[in-house]
């Protein structure tokens, strides 16, 4: 798993020189922008050459009929694919005659920068034509975090050496075709063309374009408008037209050497299930002449507003590798503007930075990208789990298909029904909803937040609760087993007593009785009474956890260390992963590990192991994990480092950390991986600040690998923020306005003053065993190979 891109390297932007066709793909990934309601990927201005077009709103979807062999009773249905929606990013120019393409005449600067601060990507051109005409072209565009439905481009053109005619055509277009957008060939037809005209309007040089999508029935409106400025003897001449899949605005003006032609491009999306087309294009108007009345100037100013804000406390401050420094911000902002104006839709798997998974979201959101949300942007947050709870009636009714009480959470969803084609290792994987209500919990531990509490989170909580209890069963001495289920290992499949499950469902079980305790009238209005939540209490002190007596290891699942081990003295490295190489069938039925699961069971639930059970358990498991999915290396990485094998947890960091940027799974063409990226920050926090959750508080455990000098990063605690800078000796914590707050460093109890920083030492490093192996030819990159390319 090893892969090299010569970005730049600077502490808080990202870029790139040159054009390589072969790499588009992953610079558009790389270099996407979006508000978590509007995406657009790193195209290029001009849109050839292209890698895969993108442009996206956040649930907007086209639905398909799910393929099967054969039907059975429970299957979904349905799928669903995200779409593109008519592209405004395109910017043509001509000189005089002559397309601009990189591709033609002679390129010789060609510069793409990803400003963390500013929100904004640069972009900076100078090209010579096949006719001998020298041009410079700046553009910089940004996706909005003031004004949700709007994105916005400032384009120049100056000529260089002689006069010059530039052209430029500003477009929408739609159903742009798309290149392999699903391997299935009925599902590629469905989103080939999958939006209708329905209407097309011009006003000077403004253009709306209005569509819909047949099944899942989606009104979508984009429109633009142009502020056109030059500084030639003449004024420039606009002209605008449209049809129902294209809208241009052709600009053209007459430039001696030195001259400039500037054109700001603002563009509007609106969506809606059940909205006339005139409504969605008033809405998409209107979003536009908003941001019009802003200027650029404004926009820039509140971009960079909004992202201070986030960076007063998200900000991470890392000191030994500057590519790790780059890496760590280039996540957090990605995580941002992945989630900043969502508000009650679903983060995808992919962000809105490609249209891999299909668009949908999965666990992995609640169980990583959402701590992160929680506690460094937790207004994003909130609304992310709104959004889950918007959903509750689709859960609802998917567990009474499959015969349960409670709700039944999607696996894979953009609006909340079940998108996956039925599979053991996704549609019984029934841990979501626990990950859902850990979610909830922790964002109320770390919130104070009892109005979202009251309002939804409960109803959450209530609701998987009675899925536990529908879904397992008391034996005949009292203790409660949950049987045929997949824990988030996908090597493994309907299996019993998954630990990791029934230790998530165990903390769902005994959070939703407190909340209910803490609001009995809400409970109340839920049907929820005393004896429900004495059963849910007893329940979770029956959860069976299995353990294995003669290895002093807990088993992944009942039965699992019993099993036979995969060979993987003869698995060779053109073999991984593994599930492209070998049936499933073989898979389920031998130890071996896709993604940390067990592990991941040391961290979330941390306090339901002994120091010594962790210790031998990532030992085991650190033996058998392949690493074929891009979650495990975090998790491996935050248990590494609190077992003492800190420099071990170093190696996984930098996997997790070039994982988008290094293209280590070779997918990161279809969206980057928003719950790797999370782990960047959980690996820091977790792992090396030794950061935990609970009940009882906060808890630190700070700890700096040899590769590491210097770890600085901030936490949202109850409105306050509190920031640790951490050296190898020592700590310093710091609380902002507020009241005190008690935490625990290691063992001790601090009382944490604000605006007063406390320093305390680090304890010595207790003796550890020897470093775990990993399977032949798995092992993580070295620390510093791995950012040595």
């Amino acid at each position: 798993m090893s892969g090299t891109y010569p970005f730049t390297v600077h502490p808080w932007s990202i870029g790139l020189s040159g054009i390589d066709e072969s790499q588009l793909t992953h610079r558009e990934s790389v270099f996407a922008l979006s508000n978590g309601h509007l995406g657009w990927r790193g195209n290029l201005d001009e849109g050839d050459p292209r890698g895969i077009p993108g442009s996206y709103l956040n649930g907007v979807y086209e639905e398909y009929p799910m393929p099967y062999a054969e039907d059975g009773y429970g299957y979904p249905e349905n799928g669903q694919h995200v779409i593109n929606v008519p592209n405004g990013q395109i910017l043509r120019l001509l000189v005089d005659d002559e397309p601009f393409d990189v591709r033609r005449g002679a390129l010789t600067q060609h510069d793409q920068c990803l400003d963390f601060r500013a929100g904004t990507l640069h972009r900076a051109v100078e090209w010579t034509s096949p006719t001998g005409r020298t041009v410079r072209v700046r553009s910089t565009r940004l996706v909005s975090l003031a004004h949700r439905s709007v994105a916005a481009v400032r384009y120049e053109v100056e000529a260089v050496d002689a006069p010059m005619t530039a052209t430029v055509q500003s477009e929408l277009v739609a159903n742009e075709a798309i290149p392999d957008a699903h391997p299935e060939g009925r599902v590629q037809r469905t989103v080939d063309a999958p939006l209708q005209g329905v209407e097309h309007v011009v006003f000077g040089s403004a253009a709306t374009l209005v569509h819909r999508t047949p099944t899942s029935d989606l009104g979508i409106a984009v429109s633009m408008d142009h502020v056109v400025t030059g500084s030639g003897t003449t004024d420039p001449d606009v002209t605008t037209e449209t049809s129902a899949d294209l809208a241009r605005t052709t600009i053209s003006l007459r430039l001696e050497p030195g001259d400039r032609l500037e054109i700001v491009k603002v563009i509007g999306h609106e969506w809606a299930a059940a909205v006339s087309a005139a409504g969605l294009r008033d809405r998409a108007e209107g979003a536009v002449a908003d941001a019009l009345r802003d200027g650029w100037d404004g926009l820039v100013q509140q971009q960079r507003e909004r992202l201070h804000e986030y960076w007063t406390c998200a900000d991470v401050r890392v000191e030994g590798e500057p590519k790790l420094q780059q890496a760590v911000r280039f996540a957090m902002f990605h995580i941002f503007q992945a989630a900043a104006r969502a508000e009650l839709r679903s983060v995808p798997g992919k962000g809105l930075t490609g249209a891999g998974y299909d668009g949908h979201t999965f666990w992995d959101f609640e169980a990583f990208v959402l701590p992160v949300l929680t506690s460094t942007a937790p207004a994003a947050a909130e609304q992310a789990l709104r959004w889950r709870h918007s959903t509750l009636g689709h859960a609802r009714r998917r567990a009474q298909l499959l015969g349960l009480a409670g709700a039944a959470f999607p696996w894979r969803t953009i609006d909340g029904r079940e998108s996956s084609g039925y599979w053991p290792a996704s549609t019984i994987a029934f841990h979501l909803n626990a990950d859902i209500a850990f979610a909830v919990l922790h964002y109320v531990r770390s919130t104070g937040d009892d109005v979202f509490e009251r309002e939804a989170g409960l109803e959450i909580l209530v609701e998987t609760a009675r899925l536990w209890m529908s879904l397992g069963h008391r034996d005949a001495e009292g203790r409660f087993h949950i049987d045929g289920v997949t824990g988030p290992d996908e090597y493994s499949a309907m299996v019993d007593d998954n630990v990791y499950t029934n230790l998530m469902a165990q903390l769902n079980l005994t959070g939703a009785a407190a909340a209910a305790k803490r609001h009995p009238e809400v409970a109340d209005g839920l049907g929820v009474g005393d004896d429900e939540i004495e059963q849910w209490a007893a329940t979770a002190a029956a959860m069976t956890v299995p353990f294995d007596v003669e290895r002093r290891v807990h088993p992944q699942f009942a039965g699992f260390t019993d099993k036979q081990r995969w060979d993987f003295a003869n698995t060779s490295p053109d073999q991984y992963p593994l599930q492209e190489h070998f049936p499933y069938f073989d898979l389920y039925r031998k130890q071996v590990v896709k993604q940390a699961d067990l592990v991941l069971a040391l961290y979330l639930v941390g306090d339901a192991f002994t120091a010594a059970e962790k210790e031998r358990a990532f030992a085991y498991y650190d033996a058998l994990t392949v690493r074929d999915s891009s979650l495990s290396a975090a998790v491996q990485a935050v248990i590494a480092a609190e077992v003492g094998h800190v420099d071990l947890a170093a190696d996984y960091l930098a996997e997790t950390a070039t994982i988008d940027l290094h293209d280590l799974h070779e997918n990161t063409d279809a969206g980057l991986h928003l719950a790797s990226l999370a782990g960047i920050w959980l690996a820091l926090t977790a792992g090396f600040g030794g950061m935990r959750d609970a009940e009882n508080g906060l808890r630190f455990a700070p700890r700096l690998p040899s590769q590491l000098t210097r770890i600085a990063f901030g936490v949202r605690i109850g409105g306050q923020t509190l920031q640790l800078d951490i050296t190898p000796s020592a700590t310093v914590y710091l609380l902002s306005d507020g009241p005190s707050r008690s935490i625990r460093h290691f063992d001790e109890t601090l009382v944490l003053s604000p605006g007063h920083a406390t320093t305390v030492t680090t304890p010595p490093l207790p003796a550890v065993g020897r470093r775990p192996v990993q399977p032949p030819g798995r092992a993580p990159r070295d620390f510093a190979a791995a950012f040595a390319d």
